[in-house]
């Protein structure tokens, strides 16, 4: 389960959290280093609870969950802990498992829509407008970055050591996500590797993570309130400048989303063998527009980045438009628009000021747990957040901003923000409420090494390396006999 560390080089007053001492962590055998965070930018460090624990948590659920781990009596329990450690005790009570599970599941979706969209159309991506399964991995792992780092940094006294940490850390997330998905690697179907800087992709799944943890960070360690938190109203007075900044951005984007205007331009792919690169014009002289061709999102990055820098897949390429196939990849109809090879980066700059907010949200949930030590009011506040973003959201796709993942509009932010807090609470309740951890162990293993799982899987540096071993020709390998990367 998960244990969240204070930031070192700092004094701390943590008492309450008894994580301060080394030889605690020494002889509790856990090992934390800070420079393994993973996707959530703060990794999580994980223990098994002892069956006192694990009694305790089941009756704290009525019984509900004592099915799990053998009917254990409130004053078995209480004895039990009693008789534990008080050092071990506050250990306990810093463990937050629920979290660990719902990073795990994230990735195991993400695993899933990779390696079954292509065969289930309905769960990849949506091609533009709409919501599917695989457009909620992004917005779940950025909302867990919101949740740890309240954790994370809930007591703090030097404020500039926290935020150089922070900073390296954002360059060690920077420098990851350009070496795996810049286009270092060619797939697992070329053993050839190397990229011209000239052409490498600047954006990318854990270069948006770093740029939402750096400045979800950043508003944790010095947009923080004195007032002391008793109540809904106190808890927004306290962190009233998280949420202005939220707003502002949020107001930005808008302005910048609808408000920008969209000239004509122009791209090129290359020719067939050694023919001369095909040029394409693309009309566009609006403003306001959210289509795959006009939106201030690609604008803003192709000006910025340029063109030669951005996604060369395009998730537009599926829509009706541009694919015969619908809403998977296909040929181009006949009458195909220009726009439909032209690169796109669904990381692009505009649209990851939205999903700082979806960082800031998570950071909302993780302050009720800071601040509301009772099951029932975390679940209830969480609720009661959770069901009016996604009304809202709702709301403003019926109204016209629809929920588009590809250009990050605040409809598809409220939806997938509040969805993660759904399931979410859903899974606090069962895991660190009702005690039922041993259904989501694997989960939770996942969660606590996701960042592995990610760089293997995701992208597919373990198939390269299978790939790498062969017999007489590369074609002779493991992956071409199993039918992977053909």
């Amino acid at each position: 389960m998960a244990m969240y560390e204070p930031i070192k080089g700092c004094e701390h007053d943590d008492e309450e959290r008894g994580m301060t001492n080394p030889m605690m962590m020494k002889n509790n055998n856990i090992s934390i280093d800070h420079d393994e965070d993973v996707e959530m930018a703060i990794q999580q460090i994980s223990k098994s609870t002892s069956a006192s624990s694990a009694a305790a948590s089941a009756s704290a659920c009525g019984g509900g969950g004592a099915a799990a781990y053998k009917n254990v009596s409130k004053e078995e329990a209480a004895a039990a802990a009693a008789s534990l450690p008080s050092k071990l005790r506050q250990q306990q009570q810093q463990r937050l498992v629920s979290l660990d599970v719902f990073r795990g599941f994230t990735v195991a979706i993400m695993i899933l829509v990779d390696d079954v969209g292509g065969i289930l159309p309905a769960i990849n991506h949506s091609p533009w407008n709409g919501l599917t399964l695989a457009d909620l991995v992004m917005p779940f792992f950025l909302f867990m970055v919101g949740v740890s780092l309240s954790l994370t940094y809930k007591k703090m006294s030097c404020r500039t050591v926290a935020t150089r940490k922070t900073v390296l850390r954002t360059l060690k997330l920077l420098a990851l996500g350009l070496f795996l998905q810049g286009g270092y690697f060619h797939g697992i179907k070329d053993l050839t590797f190397g990229v011209d800087i000239e052409q490498m992709r600047w954006m990318g799944i854990l270069q948006r993570i770093a740029i939402a943890y750096f400045v979800a960070a950043l508003c944790e360690i010095w947009l923080k309130g004195d007032d002391n938190v008793n109540s809904g109203r106190s808890l927004l007075r306290k962190y009233r400048f998280q949420w202005s900044a939220a707003l502002i951005i949020t107001v930005l984007y808008l302005s910048l989303l609808y408000g920008l205007h969209v000239p004509d331009w122009e791209y090129q792919i290359p020719g067939v063998s050694s023919s001369a690169p095909k040029t394409f014009s693309v009309k566009c002289g609006v403003r306001g527009d959210t289509g795959p061709a006009c939106n201030a999102v690609g604008m803003i990055d192709r000006k910025i980045l340029g063109l030669r820098h951005l996604y060369r897949r395009p998730i537009y390429a599926r829509t009706e438009q541009c694919s015969i196939n619908s809403p998977d990849n296909g040929p181009l109809p006949a009458d195909a628009p220009s726009w439909c090879q032209a690169p796109f980066d669904p990381e692009g700059l505009l649209s990851s000021m939205m999903a700082i907010v979806t960082c800031l949200v998570g950071l909302h949930y993780g302050h009720i747990i800071v601040h509301f030590k009772s099951h029932r009011d975390r679940i209830l506040r969480w609720s009661i957040s959770s069901s009016s973003l996604i009304i809202l959201g709702l709301a403003l796709d019926l109204l016209g901003m629809h929920i588009n993942k590809p250009l990050y509009t605040f409809s598809y932010m409220c939806i997938t923000a509040g969805s993660a807090g759904i399931l979410f609470t859903a899974i606090y309740l069962m895991v660190d409420v009702c005690g039922y951890r041993r259904p989501t162990i694997v989960m939770e293993w996942m969660g606590m090494h996701a960042l592995m799982i990610f760089v293997l899987v995701a992208c597919n540096l373990l198939p390269v390396i299978i790939h790498g071993f062969y017999w007489g020709k590369p074609q002779n390998n493991i992956l071409s006999l199993i039918g992977i990367g053909k």
